[in-house]
């Protein structure tokens, strides 16, 4: 039997910080589903993960003599999938410069050069930038809702004060709690998840994912291209941002075109900038080299690693990132990067946020959800605060 390994490109990983200092590629979540959800639908396996040696404990590999390595940034589709299982021993399938995914007993560190060629001539999608998952978010949900509704039969919305516009484009699974809400999925799908709950007076346009267990709170407003992840609260005003899972927006404010990590929280009335006065394109910190990078793009938010805390009425200018378990708050706009494990803000500066009180508050957010953070959690956290001094 194949077995299939999801791997990290080590360029497209350093790209994609700090959401990857927490997690393989594979495990971000564009669409309704993660990378990883979707290469596990698709090959009808669950793969394993070759990432960084401090993230195996928590993503496993598992190897054997027959292994087919694929590329985790890379979003799974029906036919893409057709081409993977198809690969012969000491095969490549490459897609212009992108290895998709090769296969061999072992870790090749050249595919393209090492192995035979198969060219993959259509057209593909691959999350090798930060600001790739809310820009390809809504084609993600496009994509992942085709599947789930190909799949099973969406439940009833039996609220008579919620108000539907092209029903046969939402889908709700079992458990789902609607009151006095507007879904309009005219110009894409809305996905509800198992238990979740929109609240009333909230407007939902589609294409809008909104995970397992996660909450729109009351008179929410969410936009077009939007995911919310599972067991996230939000509200306010949502537009073109990704929110992973267990993270937190529940009041008033902005966030557009924005990503947040797992186990994020924003403050009431904190908001970001998605676009520039000037109109010129936005600037975005770059963990590889240490500047500012030129996005390309016009709208751009605002990129959040795991485990942050956000004060209340926090401002966020455009194109800003903050690293992981760090701790913002203060009048004014904060600096487009703020590090890993700082504590303040752009009035008060900031100093070092100390470990063992980080850890303690991380650990304390976890368990409010009745979830435990063990051992792995503990060294994983503490070598990610090593490797992030000088960040």
């Amino acid at each position: 039997m194949t077995n299939y390994i999801l791997y990290d490109d080590p360029l497209i990983r350093a790209q994609l910080l700090p959401l990857t200092f927490t997690r393989p590629v594979p495990e971000i979540r564009c669409g309704v589903w993660t990378l990883t959800e979707k290469w596990a639908y698709y090959l009808q396996s669950k793969p394993s993960f070759l990432t960084e040696p401090y993230l195996q404990p928590k993503y496993a590999l598992v190897a054997t003599a027959d292994n087919v390595f694929v590329n985790g940034a890379v979003c799974a589709t029906a036919a893409i999938t057709a081409a993977v299982v198809q690969l012969q021993m000491g095969e490549v399938l490459l897609a212009e410069n992108t290895v998709i995914a090769y296969r061999s007993g072992y870790e090749v560190v050249n595919p393209a050069v090492e192995l035979k060629v198969v060219r993959w001539p259509e057209k593909y999608t691959v999350i090798a930038h930060l600001w790739d998952i809310y820009l390809q978010n809504g084609a993600q949900i496009r994509a992942d809702f085709e599947q789930i509704a190909s799949q099973r039969t969406s439940q009833p919305i039996a609220d008579p004060h919620t108000r539907c516009y092209a029903p046969e484009q939402i889908f709700v699974e079992t458990g789902a709690n609607i009151r006095a809400a507007v879904l309009n999925a005219e110009n894409g799908p809305i996905y509800i998840g198992k238990n979740a709950t929109i609240s009333e007076g909230s407007v939902v346009m589609g294409p809008f994912a909104l995970g397992e267990g996660a909450t729109v709170n009351w008179g929410g407003k969410m936009r077009m291209n939007t995911t919310v992840g599972p067991f996230c609260k939000v509200g306010g005003e949502v537009s073109n941002s990704v929110l992973f899972a267990y993270s937190n927006k529940a009041h008033d404010g902005f966030l557009g075109n924005s990503v947040l990590g797992e186990w994020c929280n924003l403050g009431a009335n904190t908001n970001n900038s998605n676009l520039k006065n000037d109109y010129t394109n936005v600037k975005l910190f770059d963990y590889a080299t240490q500047t500012l990078t030129d996005t390309q793009q016009l709208f751009c938010g605002l990129f959040m690693g795991d485990f942050t805390k956000v004060g209340i009425s926090t401002l966020f200018n455009t194109g800003t990132v903050v690293g992981v378990n760090a701790n913002v708050f203060g009048a004014g706009f904060q600096p487009k990067h703020i590090p890993s494990f700082s504590w303040g803000g752009a009035a008060e500066g900031f100093t070092e946020y100390r470990f063992e009180k980080a850890l303690e508050v991380a650990k304390q957010t976890v368990a409010r959800r009745g979830d435990v953070f063990g051992k792995i959690e503990t060294e994983l956290l503490r070598t990610i605060y090593d490797l992030t001094r000088a960040d």
